[in-house]
């Protein structure tokens, strides 16, 4: 039955990186993978000898023993576990798109023009390369590339060349949440789970993390993509008097988010929505005043005429939600049965034949490389609660960090291996194939200068 599920996951994989040639959306395959793992799970659940306990990470003693009802007991309990954890993070993708909406509602992004002087390219490519490592720690990854890439659609008019400019994005945005507590979902992971500690963290990743993002970006400087300038257009001012304001305003509420959940120690999607509420309530009182807003879509139907939050909801991309939904749920249900838990134990036990007892450090970084460019086809949470349950190093030990780093950087190297990629993904329909000739390169490098710089730097802390 294992073989069977794997296989599944295999195709449903295959049909999402074939989206384009197979001229299927790729929420359906993710969708349907999602719905028939969990089935074939139930329907052969008395087939299983071991579950993976996700709250304690690590494999769960005596299931095999367990009666019928009571297995399936487990399994909802697993899949309600998973869906809640999923959702807290569709849940908190959603506040962050209606906020950005929001300002673009009052053409909010049009004042980000204003400060960027220049038409290089070359130029603007570093202007956002630093933009999304900064933003990335402070707001995490996935909403800074959200921001980022609606700001770049602003003022990079032609696709083909805003193809480039999100790619590197993600490899910024990824390479900025590795090295904060708050930057990535993995590192966050390792930060409540009393692995790491934000000094540490940041003083151990903060400059091989640079790396990461600095290696790429100067190589894609000296590409043809980024040679020349760019075509911009008049009047590049907000067209709403209250565009400033609600630019500001959206920003802030993201960025305190995380200051919400660090005096609360409640999950981030709470501040999101404390934050859509204060965003929506501005929102509200400022459309009311009827002032004019040119920005607003003249054939939107009459109400979003009269409420930005109705306007917001209606251009949000749910299919990227719904892609979300389905790839996180199919791997939680490989997560579940232990798959990766016992695909991460056996590759440390395999690479350690190869070492002797005094290179366990070097086996454990080449284990942690491995983990890391696997994440770009897995998803990087169950393969480091995986490593949670491998490890028993003690808190602020380097390989905690190497983990945190290699799988926050490590999903840059395809284009759904992060989330960031994901929801890039989908708001530039950015094609996989062609991320992959054209920037999972550039990841590679950054991801390997990056890990090369923590191995030498860790001899000199």
């Amino acid at each position: 039955m294992e073989t069977l599920l794997i296989a599944i996951f295999v195709i449903g994989y295959l049909a999402i990186t074939l989206e384009h040639n197979l001229k299927i959306d790729k929420l359906i395959p993710a969708l349907a993978m999602m719905a028939i793992l969990w089935a074939l799970m139930a329907f052969g659940i008395d087939g299983f000898t071991t579950w993976f306990d996700s709250g304690k990470h690590a494999l769960m003693e005596g299931f095999s023993a367990l009666g019928h009802e009571d297995k399936m007991h487990m399994l909802e309990e697993t899949l309600l576990h998973h869906l809640g954890k999923t959702s807290e993070i569709l849940v908190f993708l959603l506040g962050a798109m209606t906020i950005v909406e929001i300002i673009d509602y009052f053409d909010g992004f049009a004042t980000i023009k204003t400060f960027v002087k220049t038409k290089s390219k070359k130029k603007i490519l570093w202007i956002f390369a630093f933009l999304a490592f900064i933003l990335s720690a402070i707001i995490d990854n996935l909403t800074a590339t959200i921001v980022l890439i609606s700001i770049l659609q602003k003022i990079v008019k032609d696709r083909n060349v805003r193809i480039w400019y999100a790619g590197l994005i993600i490899i910024a945005a990824n390479a900025g949440g590795a090295w904060s507590p708050i930057g990535d979902v993995t590192t966050t992971m390792l930060w409540i789970g009393n692995k790491v500690t934000t000094a540490k963290l940041i003083g151990y990743l903060l400059v091989p993390s640079l790396i990461c993002m600095l290696v790429p970006t100067f190589i894609a400087s000296f590409l043809p993509a980024f040679r020349g300038e760019i075509e911009t257009e008049e009047g590049n001012g907000p067209k709403s008097k209250f565009g400033p304001t609600m630019l500001y305003l959206g920003l802030s509420a993201i960025v305190f988010v995380p200051v919400f959940k660090t005096i609360t120690h409640l999950p981030p999607y709470v501040g999101m929505m404390l934050s859509l509420a204060v965003v929506a309530t501005f929102a509200e009182i400022y459309s009311s005043s009827k002032i004019a807003i040119s920005s607003v879509d003249p054939e939107s139907d009459a109400e979003s005429h009269h409420s930005p939050v109705h306007s917001a909801l209606t251009k949000i991309e749910l299919p990227s939600i719904l892609f979300f939904l389905g790839i996180l749920m199919a791997v939680a249900a490989l997560e579940s049965l232990g798959l990766l838990f016992n695909f991460a134990e056996g590759l440390k036990q395999n690479i350690s034949l190869l070492g002797t007892e005094t290179a366990g450090t070097e086996v454990s970084d080449l284990v942690v490389v491995i983990l890391g460019i696997g994440s770009a086809v897995i998803d990087n949470v169950p393969l480091v609660a995986a490593s949670l349950g491998m490890f028993s190093e003690p808190i602020d030990n380097p390989l905690w960090h190497f983990i945190a780093y290699s799988a926050g950087t490590g999903g840059s190297m395809l284009i759904i291996g992060s989330a960031a990629g994901v929801v890039a993904m989908g708001m530039e329909k950015i094609d996989f194939f062609w991320y992959l000739r054209k920037i999972a390169w550039l990841a590679f490098l950054g991801f390997i200068t990056g890990a090369i710089c923590f191995v030498i730097m860790r001899y000199f802390f």
